[in-house]
């Protein structure tokens, strides 16, 4: 099992996100003083039956004022089992870019649903956003139980709505649990007043979601980032490529091949800051040196010769537009960043917008506003190698940036009808 977890939250505004992430770090006692005594002193001051665990993941002056969450806020804490990376993201449609940029490298997404309220449109956004992009795990937090009593009708009338409409997704692990962020009921401790629950608390299910089958440990993608090959009196020759492995395992003594250039060699030796290692897999930071003497620069493709990733110049992707200035629109030219590649490239066709409430495909637009996601054929200056972003997502994504203003407007995946479209 790996010994770290990424999740993103997602929720409606009032479903009780903030204070569910609050409570975790609160009864898993991984809070310093200082912050405690912080927050228990803004709840006293504010009339707080409870002590307003919401405060310690609200920690924008706009968000404590407004009362919702308008911005990624990370948080790190720790048990015995493992160590996590909480990205807390906005429910607001508005703030659609804040949620992709949260769960982009989510290994589970936590959903969190008012049982009073069942299933929204939010609730079915945040799912189809997890979806979209690869998270493997889903988990439905159906929180404030403690408002209906703790009710097993309204708890599974809640699982049965979600349900039906996950199954209009590819989901590929998804969990249900309630629970009572305010009162603590299910998410580090059992629940002694749903009886009729017999699954493990929030944290127990999180300290043992596997995650390390969800790595693409087959197909070798070594994108290089940089050269390295120091100027040494004593005449020793090193040529070492540096970068991360993006999927895949290499070891010393493995044929590979080196894109564009197609030439076929051997890997000599992985070096790394402890020395030198018998395999790398991701997402492991090495340096690789190659029995042969190639010119190789930043950019380029390390994979094996019989499993390369498609080489193209023609992408065919889904984006999240992320730019409040100025609409995604056909014709219009950006600068590309795949791996460590960059390119130009230029939007030959916006083939439509999603509904992200209703999964609706508008095939009338010709254009992307802020938020929007929509399917898109891009045609880049150079060749880029991809693979399909459910299969690969370190291959199969990319940034689209601004030139003129330098401002990243737009995150894509690739992929075909055949993978999810």
């Amino acid at each position: 099992m790996s010994d770290l977890l990424r999740f993103a939250t997602a929720g409606s505004v009032d479903d009780g996100k903030s204070t569910l992430i609050g409570r975790l770090l609160f009864d898993s006692k991984t809070l310093f003083n200082d912050q405690l005594e912080s927050v228990e002193g803004v709840s006293r001051r504010r009339g707080d039956e409870y002590t307003n665990l919401a405060l310690l993941t609200d920690g924008l002056k706009a968000e404590r004022e407004q009362g919702i969450t308008i911005d990624v806020a990370y948080r790190y804490f720790a048990t015995p089992k493992r160590k996590f990376i909480i990205a807390d993201t906005p429910g607001h449609v508005q703030y659609t870019r804040n949620m992709v940029t949260g769960a982009s490298t989510a290994n589970a997404a936590l959903i969190i649903v008012d049982v009073r309220n069942g299933v929204s449109e939010q609730s079915r956004r945040h799912a189809f956003l997890a979806t979209l992009l690869g998270v493997p795990h889903i988990v439905v937090c159906v929180n404030k139980m403690d408002l209906v009593d703790y009710s097993e009708e309204e708890y599974e009338k809640v699982r049965r709505d979600f349900s039906d409409f996950a199954t209009r997704l590819n989901i590929q692990d998804l969990t249900f649990v309630p629970v009572s962020a305010l009162k603590g009921d299910n998410v580090v401790n059992s629940s002694e007043n749903m009886p009729w629950y017999d699954g493990a608390p929030l944290l127990s299910q999180l300290e043992q979601l596997f995650v390390a089958s969800d790595r693409n440990m087959q197909d070798v993608r070594f994108p290089v980032q940089y050269v390295i090959r120091p100027q040494t009196s004593n005449g020793m020759d090193y040529r070492g490529y540096a970068g991360t492995v993006s999927s895949g395992v290499m070891k010393p003594g493995d044929p590979v091949l080196v894109l564009p250039s197609g030439f076929e060699t051997k890997i000599k030796a992985i070096d790394s800051a402890d020395g030198e290692l018998d395999e790398a897999y991701p997402p492991m930071s090495v340096t690789v040196r190659l029995e042969d003497d190639i010119d190789i620069s930043r950019g380029d493709m390390i994979c094996r010769p019989q499993n390369t990733p498609e080489t193209t110049q023609d992408i065919d992707a889904r984006i999240c537009w992320m730019d409040e200035k100025q609409p995604l629109n056909e014709g219009h030219k950006y600068a590309i960043k795949q791996t460590t590649r960059w390119a130009r490239a230029i939007v030959k066709d916006v083939m439509y917008r999603v509904d992200i409430n209703s999964l609706h495909r508008d095939e009338s637009v010709n254009e992307l506003k802020l938020n929007e996601i929509g399917r898109v054929k891009l045609r880049t200056t150079q060749p880029f190698f991809t693979d399909p972003y459910v299969q690969n997502p370190e291959t199969g994504s990319f940034i689209l940036v601004d030139e003129s203003t330098n401002r990243t407007v737009a995150a894509g995946m690739i992929g075909t009808p055949k993978h999810g479209y």
